[in-house]
């Protein structure tokens, strides 16, 4: 590892070990001025924030976005205290879980479960609550091109029952965890290129990854989306939702859960990481 890679990764472990020793009213006056300083003097990406909110919402005044965009910083950065501070943050959340029983029915199918979200709301907490239920939940990441913060990335987030495989691994490893039936978590909201399938994301055409759908078509393990929204202070809801697709094809799966997708959005726009450049490649249309 490099010098300046291990040099992040202490400074990653020491922000934890002072931000787990504070209480979580601290941590979240924290994150508040944190984002108000990113907000106003860091506005990488801020631009494209407002634009994809507005193609979001076109309707919307200028008030109304600023506002959304204000919020969603806020939310984020709270976000980011709060996994930094794991598992300590964890300790005194108030979680509630509506749909559980759909879960339940698709583990006792023992074909294992492919599990889509997107970014939106609290999907690290919702990562913890999945392997905390399933003791084998297992979430598809990127790998971060500095070691020490994958390093560090790495172990926040595999905690007891939660593991990794990053992109670009063998797809036999995926396989394997719907096999050992279990939860094979993906985030499927980002600009997938051109080898992406085309769907209807707020109105808009966005490249969206296949690879949910194909694991679904190929293993027969049922598919759901789930998403964790923030409804106050230490308290969250867990939304477990089926994939129900007007025909099992890549195009029409990924409809689907990408409609469940922005219904959550819709409902707390704030919650939903703007920041990506969504609807970057454009549908090419002979």
């Amino acid at each position: 590892m490099k010098r300046s890679h291990q040099i992040t990764y202490f400074i990653l472990s020491l922000l934890k070990k002072w931000i787990s020793s504070i209480s979580p009213m601290t941590r979240y006056k924290l994150s508040n001025k944190l984002a108000g300083f990113l907000y106003h003097y860091v506005t990488l990406r801020k631009g494209q924030a407002e634009i994809n909110i507005i193609r979001a919402f076109p309707d919307w005044t200028s008030q109304r976005v600023n506002s959304t965009l204000q919020g969603t910083y806020q939310f984020f950065s709270h976000n980011f205290v709060q996994f930094i501070a794991f598992p300590k943050s964890w300790e005194g959340l108030k979680i509630d879980v509506v749909g559980k029983d759909v879960l339940d029915k698709y583990m006792d199918q023992g074909k294992g479960v492919v599990f889509i979200t997107g970014h939106f709301g609290a999907w690290e907490i919702l990562g913890k609550w999945l392997g905390e239920y399933a003791h084998l939940f297992t979430g598809v990441a990127h790998r971060q091109k500095n070691a020490g913060a994958n390093r560090f990335f790495q172990e926040q987030r595999e905690l007891p029952g939660t593991k990794h495989i990053f992109r670009r691994e063998p797809l036999e490893k995926m396989y394997d965890v719907l096999t050992q039936n279990g939860i094979l978590g993906l985030v499927s909201d980002q600009d997938a290129k051109q080898r992406g399938v085309f769907v209807n994301f707020f109105g808009v055409p966005a490249s969206t990854p296949k690879g949910a759908a194909l694991f679904h078509l190929k293993s027969k393990a049922p598919i759901m989306l789930g998403a964790c929204v923030q409804t106050g202070f230490q308290r969250y809801r867990i939304e477990l939702v089926p994939v129900i697709a007007s025909n099992q094809n890549v195009e029409d799966i990924t409809q689907a859960y990408t409609a469940l997708l922005e219904k959550f959005i819709r409902q707390s726009p704030e919650q939903y990481f703007w920041f990506h450049r969504r609807w970057k490649t454009k549908l090419d249309v002979k």
